[in-house]
């Protein structure tokens, strides 16, 4: 039944109902995506004002590779009218999956940035204004998990997608954990329920079990019969009927009661539940329930779901239901991601390292306002700090050459502002100032607090920069309290693979190693190094498809000719380390740099890290880097009251001592490998190591740091005391219980790997139930979940009756080198009826004969 009328709570309005149309909301998606821009720049146009931050939602999209992260945000974009199709994955023709590898191989491999406006203008009241959406979309492969990380800390919330069929896999539980450190908002979407064995009754029970957080079940599947035709909102209810092109019908309660009386007692049942757990942790709620009963108001619900998330902790989580590729369930979602998730004035304020010192910018900022009102008019007045932004991102556009992804925290970005990039202690200035819409830019004026954008034409600025603005236009110069302040930024995680490159000539190594300088830009976690002696470059990256998705980049986007190189195999990336502490090393470096005479002198200890732990806890100026622990020390002499007193800045010399230190341990003394698990004290003692502001420069002090370290390094490798690491992976094998033994035999014996545990289902739910009994999780019995339309069918679950296979999994850990095309030799042993998860362990000490194999 069509209605005629609105409903409670529902955007959509009656025009969007009328048989004899499309839905307003699919409507919308015909107009041409040019005239959005406009939109934007109207919303963009008063940044400063709290209405226009609270109007915008910045989120993720988070998930497990091929979940549908990409289908969703098509369907985002299609039915919020920026794009004019519908996208599809399987077609290579969706809006944010725009390169080509992506669409060669139908995975995301960049995240992508779009914004676009929800609900739609034609849908809302008059006076009511759209919220404006920042969506990123992330790559599911465990291989770009960097990828992730460095766009969820700038995010205020995210959507987490779930296979119904799979339910919660291994990556869903580690990007969940991401999101979990940054205390970013999440809701989850249960995706594909039109799939044969999908189960959103299971997949529900898995969130509760697996990412520890209670599922608010805001929507439960509708079937028809085993067919998933659409969605019942138990807070509003309504249902929502979606035909096979995707149109959205609206059922009231009433229609649903008559026709389909299980279904509607399943809605009552549903909204009684949700009820009753938001009483027990809302004063108002339970005020009204112990009046109302399930009749609590729509937006007393709302208003508990929101309020229960809003700090980052996801003890309660909100669950929709949908299938993007039927098109069912997306719209509802959109809502949820309006109602439920916050907007900037709602998150906590970004965090400023200023020195030493941790702070909320609002601190940093009051600092400010007290030291003008100290100085009164004689206040300089470029000591002001007027803009605060993070760059998260930064892109090699064919057209528009470098992109920097910028998110503002502070004041407005003009396209015309020097911006002071606080990381590398240098003013540059945009040549464009851009709203993103995925390949798609369009030029704005300004960029305000809360917002999300792209800087065209930085020539410096890197992923995790913090840059500033000041007021002034004219010679500009950076304040000297705020010469030191920073955004904390991501660690980049250690490379696990390389490849080598021998340029055939000079040309060709010259245009290969800026090609590399600018993809390593891009992407951190890629890095390059060349052997000055037999000028062999090596590109490290996080495993095998990173390396081959880098490699396809240079030659096709760089334009790099194969034939001009000899291009090695994708191996795995071996360290080094300390077996035994070194004793401390003095090195003076006096040679004359850039025709400039020069000295400085430093005192290095390398102790392994292990043995560091034993003796000593770390100290606050630590800084962790590559598996590393680096200590920079600067002793105050007797005669110096503080070290304001001393003749250099004290935090630029620590930045010289770190850059030589990762330098002298970017390769180890056997076999050129990085040194890793390493605890590095660097001494630079002002009265002994430093000679006067005009001997003692900045690549004098680096490079004496450098010396210290290899001379430490080479003194362990004389005595025996480098040891090789490897990285091993952590294996998840779900196999059938006959080829189990074979395969755990073969992981140890041939692969040099471990058996850490061996699952069964049964086994799982009993120690589940003794550690919810413990009080370490949820109690699965207290869960609501709507039953499936085959709860009696167990399939790959049950005993073995019927020719159903018995499933077991094995969890253990394995050299990456043996597990790199370990799926083709799984198949052989388990006739294809199995799957393999590999996801990044440590790096481990090789011994024994396969230390005498790697040599």
């Amino acid at each position: 039944m069509l209605l005629a009328a609105p409903l409670r709570g529902c955007r959509y309005g009656r025009r969007a109902f009328l048989s004899s149309s499309l839905p307003t909301v699919v409507k919308a998606a015909t107009s041409s995506p040019a005239t959005s821009f406009p939109q934007f720049k109207r919303f963009y146009a008063d940044p400063a004002h709290d209405a226009k931050v609270e109007a915008i939602r910045n989120i993720g999209i988070i998930a497990h590779v091929d979940a549908g992260k990409t289908t969703t945000t098509e369907r985002m974009l299609y039915y919020s009218g920026l794009s004019r199709h519908l996208g599809n994955v399987q077609d290579g023709n969706t809006m944010t999956d725009f390169l080509p590898m992506e669409r060669e191989r139908g995975i995301t491999i960049q995240s992508a940035a779009v914004t676009f406006l929800w609900p739609p203008q034609q849908n809302l009241a008059p006076g009511q204004h759209p919220k404006s959406i920042n969506l990123i979309d992330t790559p599911g492969h465990q291989d770009f998990r960097y990828e992730v990380d460095r766009c969820l800390p700038i995010l205020d919330g995210a959507v987490c997608i779930l296979d119904a069929v799979k339910g919660v896999e291994t990556h869903t539980e580690r990007v969940w954990e991401s999101a979990q450190l940054s205390k970013i908002p999440r809701l989850i979407f249960v995706n594909k329920l039109d799939r044969d064995g999908a189960s959103f009754k299971r997949s529900c029970l898995e969130v509760a079990s697996r990412l520890r957080t209670y599922p608010l079940i805001c929507q439960i599947p509708w079937w028809n019969k085993d067919e998933f035709v659409g969605v019942i909102d138990v807070i509003n209810l309504v249902g929502m009927k979606f035909s096979s092109t995707g149109q959205l019908s609206l059922v009231s309660e009433e229609t649903i009661g008559k026709e389909f009386p299980a279904l509607r007692a399943e809605m009552d049942k549903a909204r009684l539940a949700l009820i009753e757990t938001l009483s027990e942790h809302d004063d108002a709620v339970m005020e009204e329930f112990l009046e109302l009963e399930k009749d609590v108001p729509t937006a007393s619900i709302k208003r508990a779901i929101r309020k229960l998330i809003m700090d980052g902790e996801a003890k309660f989580s909100p669950i929709f239901a949908g299938a993007s590729l039927k098109n069912i369930g997306v719209q509802p979602l959109l809502d949820g991601v309006i109602d439920y998730l916050p907007s900037p004035l709602d998150r906590p304020e970004v965090e400023v390292i200023q020195g030493k010192k941790t702070m909320p910018l609002s601190q940093l900022l009051t600092l400010q306002d007290k030291k003008k009102k100290n100085h009164g008019h004689h206040a300089h007045p470029q000591s002001a700090l007027t803009t605060v932004g993070h760059v998260f991102k930064v892109v090699d556009d064919p057209r528009r050459g470098m992109m920097s992804f910028v998110r503002v925290y502070h004041g407005a970005l003009n396209r015309s502002n020097h911006l002071y990039n606080s990381n590398m202690n240098s003013f540059e200035k945009a040549q464009a100032l851009l709203h993103v819409s995925a390949k798609d830019y369009q030029d704005l004026q300004t960029l305000g607090t809360g917002q999300i954008g792209a800087l065209m034409g930085l020539k410096q600025a890197r992923t995790g920069d913090t840059l500033l603005t000041f007021p002034g236009s004219h010679n500009p110069k950076a304040p000297e309290q705020f010469r030191a302040v920073h955004i904390k930024t991501l660690d980049t995680p250690p490379a696990v693979a390389f490849i080598s490159i021998e340029p055939y000539t000079k040309t060709a190594s010259e245009k290969i190693e800026e090609a590399l300088s600018k993809l390593s830009r891009e992407d951190p976690s890629i890095r390059w190094s060349k052997d000055e002696k037999t000028d062999q470059l090596i590109l490290s990256g996080m495993g095998l498809l990173h390396l081959e998705i880098a490699q396809h980049r240079l030659l096709t986007h760089y334009k790099i000719d194969r034939d001009t190189a000899i291009w090695g195999d994708i191996q795995v990336e071996y360290s080094e380390c300390l077996l035994s502490p070194v004793s401390p090393q003095r090195a003076v470096f006096d040679r004359p740099m850039r025709g400039e005479n020069g000295k400085a002198a430093c005192t290095a200890t390398l102790v392994p890290l292990e043995e560091h732990h034993k003796h000593e806890s770390l100290l606050e100026s630590c800084i962790e880097r590559d598996g590393n622990i680096i200590h920079i020390n600067i002793p105050l002499p007797s005669s110096t009251e503080d070290y304001d007193s001393l003749p250099f800045d004290t935090e630029v010399v620590r930045q010289q001592l770190l850059n030589g230190v990762i330098a002298g341990l970017s390769r180890g003394p056997r076999r050129n490998c990085p040194v890793r698990k390493t605890h590095v004290t660097i001494t630079f003692d002002p009265e002994t190591d430093f000679f006067g502001a005009n001997l003692t420069t900045g690549g004098h002090i680096t490079n004496a740091a450098l010396q210290a370290v290899r001379a430490c390094l080479k003194e362990a490798h004389a005595a025996g005391g480098v040891g090789i690491l490897e990285p091993f992976t952590n294996v998840t094998i779900h196999c059938p219980e006959e080829a189990s033994h074979a395969i755990q035999h073969d992981l140890v014996s041939a692969r040099g790997g471990a058996v850490l545990e061996v699952r069964r289902p049964e086994e799982d739910e009993a120690a589940e139930a003794e550690f919810v009994a413990e009080g370490g999780g949820i109690d699965l019995g207290r869960v609501y979940v709507p039953p499936d339309p085959y709860d009696s069918i167990q399939s790959l679950r049950g005993d073995k009756k019927g020719g159903v296979v018995r499933m077991l999994e094995i969890v253990g850990k394995a050299p990456l080198k043996e597990m790199m095309k370990y799926d083709s030799q799984l198949r052989s042993m388990t006739g294809g009826r199995h799957s393999l998860q590999l996801d990044p362990g440590e790096f481990e000490l090789v011994t024994g004969p396969r230390e005498k194999m790697i040599g």
